[in-house]
């Protein structure tokens, strides 16, 4: 069931290429790659263009997940295999497209709000501490790069704790799969702000509210 899994990746990664945020920015007139970071997810979007259009960013991007699950959903229900690890692998691919989009040069975001999606649509239970924590780390750091990686964390310990309870009802043969798949999600997050933990050592990161500098390099 290679072939399987590798279509329900490429579908993801196909539905995380739909550049959210280049295409709010364009809405508004800017090219969001030529500000701030340079990546084109919510955050940088929240200190571009405000909170408006970074809600408007993180919304799309959560619903490219959630569609991208849903088309394997029903493409694949009739065949027998379990369906949680194809959807995880769905929802993985969309947070590979939105992270690498092959038509940006394979720079796009940093998956934080396509991670967010998949939680939505496949691990509920584990939103409410994810969120608590974001916004927790958020309030008392000013650091949205800190609740990001510390929600990225936190979402991977709670899915090894729900499949070792069998929360989650994935079956005994597909676990370790399934569980290497939610660690490499976390690792990608973490691996996505490596150069945000640079600067949080350094203490040179962007605080909530500051806003993005525009780059220097013209648009080609």
């Amino acid at each position: 069931m290679i072939i399987t899994r590798l279509m329900a990746l490429v579908i993801g990664y196909f539905c995380g290429c739909f550049p959210t945020g280049y295409m709010v920015g364009k809405s508004r007139g800017i090219d969001i790659r030529k500000h701030g970071s340079g990546n084109t997810g919510a955050t940088n979007t929240l200190r571009t263009l405000g909170w408006g259009a970074a809600a408007i960013t993180f919304a799309g991007d959560c619903a490219k997940t959630i569609l991208a699950i849903i088309i394997a959903k029903l493409l694949f229900h009739k065949t027998g295999f379990d369906m949680t690890l194809l959807e995880l692998y769905a929802g993985l691919g969309a947070v590979l497209g939105h992270n690498f989009p092959f038509y940006f040069k394979f720079k796009g975001g940093k998956g934080i709000a396509c991670t967010a999606g998949l939680t939505f649509a496949l691990f509920p239970g584990a939103v409410p501490v994810c969120f608590v924590v974001f916004v927790l780390c958020i309030a008392l750091s000013k650091y949205v790069s800190l609740g990001s990686i510390m929600m990225s964390i936190l979402l991977v310990v709670q899915i090894f704790v729900f499949n070792f309870y069998g929360i989650l009802g994935v079956p005994e043969a597909s676990i370790y799969e399934f569980d290497i798949l939610v660690l490499f999600l976390g690792v990608l997050a973490i691996f996505q702000h490596r150069e945000n933990l640079v600067r949080l050592f350094k203490g040179t990161e962007n605080k909530l509210g500051q806003k993005a500098e525009i780059k220097e390099e013209c648009e080609k």
